[in-house]
């Protein structure tokens, strides 16, 4: 994603900038080939299912990529970096800087740029990805907002400038050098599987079907889950609390997206690093956060108390 950004605001609201032609046209084809290339390998790994099928050292390699890459947008570029729901330590600060990176969603500054101006005009006029400013009506316009939300938004001229919205992370040399080195995040992140299936067959097989699986089938699965709380947890699903948007929640995507589905209970208490408040509300990335916390490698963890679910009940 490009950073820098030397176009003035855009319709005096702060903080959006509009991209020069080139940034645009840059951003339309890297945004294109991130959908397109994942999406191909994705058809190419089915395939390959009619031979050999799906081989545990795969399965092994792109679930733990998926993991690995998956905690670090929803502990540390959601829950930490952009709403700063607990503290941490400087190495484990930037571990969960580089492990969102890897997730192949936008640098770290980007990210939550992109996020803290979301929750600040959340569903309203200079909400990056909400389904519901489109002007069509009928089902057209329910099918435009949906897609604009999901990834039609990652193809506009505009950007959230990290200065405004996350000044904090813009002054940190350390998430000022990781952000500067997120293509090679990117190269890692689709570098790494493969490179393990080798070590693990030592076949040229094994290093493609790896490849497939742990990078492009994960890049894929990863970056469509992450959209859904975009356009899905903003359009179906529960409203158990109050808030001044469309936000849901959606039990079917709670697993796969490690608690991000709990999207009312977000927004509602949008600084709480645990989303899943009741037991039956499976957040795995709430989950390590406590054990984390126990182990001494996070402290100060915010949590939605008794009171204030009382006071945003439904």
């Amino acid at each position: 994603m490009a950073q820098v950004l030397e176009r003035p605001e855009v319709q005096d609201v702060p903080g959006i900038v509009r991209l020069t032609p080139r940034q645009a046209a840059w951003q339309r084809r890297s945004v294109l080939v991130l959908t397109l290339v994942p999406f191909a390998g994705l058809i190419l790994a089915v395939a390959t299912l009619w031979g050999t099928g799906l081989s545990m050292t795969d399965a092994a390699i792109a679930l733990g990529c998926y993991v690995f890459t998956g905690l670090g947008v929803t502990i540390g570029y959601h829950r930490y970096f952009t709403h700063q729901g607990f503290t941490t330590s400087r190495p484990v600060r930037a571990l969960l800087a580089v492990a969102g990176s890897m997730a192949v969603q936008g640098s770290v500054l980007a990210w939550v740029a992109d996020h803290r101006r979301h929750h600040a005009y959340s569903d309203k006029e200079g909400d990056p990805h909400s389904p519901h400013l489109e002007e069509s009506t009928g089902l057209a316009g329910i099918l435009k907002g949906l897609w604009h939300a999901h990834m039609g938004w990652l193809f506009e001229d505009k950007a959230s400038a990290p200065e405004r919205w996350c000044p904090d992370l813009a002054r940190d040399p350390l998430m000022v050098r990781i952000n500067k080195l997120f293509p090679l995040w990117m190269v890692m992140s689709f570098g790494l599987p493969p490179l393990l299936g080798y070590l693990f067959t030592g076949t040229l097989v094994g290093t493609v079907t790896a490849g497939l699986w742990g990078s492009l089938v994960r890049v894929f699965m990863l970056h469509h889950v992450t959209w859904s709380i975009n356009s899905i947890c903003h359009f179906y699903g529960e409203r158990p609390f109050r808030s001044d948007d469309h936000s849901t929640n959606n039990w079917p995507l709670a697993l796969i997206s490690f608690g991000e589905s709990w999207h009312n209970n977000h927004h509602a208490f949008p600084t709480s690093a645990v989303h899943g408040i009741k037991r039956s509300q499976i957040d795995v990335s709430g989950l390590l956060i406590t054990f984390a916390e126990k182990v001494g490698l996070v402290k100060d963890v915010k949590r939605v108390t008794e009171k204030q679910l009382r006071l945003k009940s439904s």
